[in-house]
């Protein structure tokens, strides 16, 4: 028998298709506000067909995604519940989606890297943005995609970073707003401006009317690379700089610094390596789609630090949350 680890590794490519197809059909849905069915049940009620939904709900519960009673019940797992059913602020399912239709497309890339090089190999392709906001129905997937991966980290993230005494959050490359929503939603005072390519508006519009934050949640378009950006006393970078090289960031947190009013601080949520890049397992995997997707790495908490002293911010700090998300912060005095 297989080392489980390695199980698991060589079986997960057939497991997460299987996990983005039965969210996409209802099953967790179903299961979280229903409570246990069996396949047959569960088939009739989302109007699918018996055989396969069973074989596929198999598979969730020899993973351990799903559990099975011993009458062929199949439900939801109290620790999985908020991260498979949609109405929970950490529903992944946007994000699995991402994974299964864009990621997973661009990882066979990676031999290709091997042999002559990420440079040479992206040689005459779109830039990544281009490609991941290449029509509507692309921008609004990964809108999608950022809001399931941000929006419930971004409180436990906006109660540590304490905004009660800031007046203008910049939330830079800010998506549909996950993180900047859930700033205003703890600080009744405080105004927010995302600053995101022009196609990324009607979506800010769309959560800034779902949440009731018209007047305080507002958006300016423009490129971060080749503009300045907003003025705020706090700027804000959510999974940004992992997108880009040193050189990038550095630059970039140049752009905030200069856009930073005194006394203000700048914001980096961000996946973070241990010191001893041993780990955790998500950061590793995600660091490597960062290397097929875009043309950034994840980076150790020092290692965003000396960004942050090199653009002249001072007194740096990180704040570690529950989950895979953290808060590293630089001061402008």
């Amino acid at each position: 028998m297989l080392p489980s680890s390695l199980e698991r590794a060589v079986y997960g490519v057939v497991v997460t298709p299987a996990l983005h197809v039965a969210d996409r059909h209802g099953v967790f849905a179903h299961l979280s506000g229903n409570g246990p069915a069996d396949a047959e049940g569960l088939a009739k009620a989302l109007g699918v067909e018996a055989e396969t939904l069973e074989r596929i709900l198999l598979v969730l519960a020899a993973y351990g995604i799903l559990h099975r009673a011993p009458d062929g019940g199949y439900g939801v797992p109290a620790e999985a519940r908020p991260f498979l059913d949609p109405g929970d602020d950490r529903y992944i399912g946007g994000f699995v989606a991402h994974m299964v239709e864009e990621t997973a497309d661009r990882i066979g890339r990676l031999d290709s890297y091997l042999t002559r090089g990420k440079a040479a190999a992206d040689r005459g392709l779109p830039a990544p943005f281009e490609t991941i906001y290449r029509d509507a129905a692309a921008t609004r997937d990964f809108m999608s995609a950022m809001w399931d991966l941000s929006f419930g980290a971004s409180k436990e993230i906006a109660a540590l970073a304490d905004l009660s005494r800031t007046a203008r959050l910049v939330d830079v490359g800010g998506a549909s707003g996950p993180f900047a929503t859930a700033a205003l939603l703890r600080a009744p005072g405080l105004r927010a401006t995302v600053f995101d390519l022009p196609g990324v508006g009607p979506h800010v519009a769309e959560t800034a009317e779902r949440y009731g934050l018209a007047g305080r949640l507002g958006f300016t378009a423009g490129d971060f690379f080749t503009e300045e950006l907003p003025a705020g006393d706090c700027i804000a970078f959510g999974y940004i700089l992992s997108d880009w090289d040193d050189d990038a960031c550095a630059m970039l947190l140049a752009k905030a610094y200069r856009a930073c009013t005194p006394p203000g601080r700048v914001l980096i949520m961000e996946r973070l390596f241990d010191d001893s890049r041993t780990g955790p397992l998500a950061t590793a995997v995600m660091n490597l789609t960062m290397h097929v997707e875009t043309q950034g790495r994840h980076r150790t908490a020092a290692e965003y630090t000396a960004l942050l002293e090199e653009a002249g911010f001072t007194g740096c700090e990180v704040h570690r949350t529950s989950g895979e998300k953290h808060l590293v912060v630089g001061h402008r005095r």
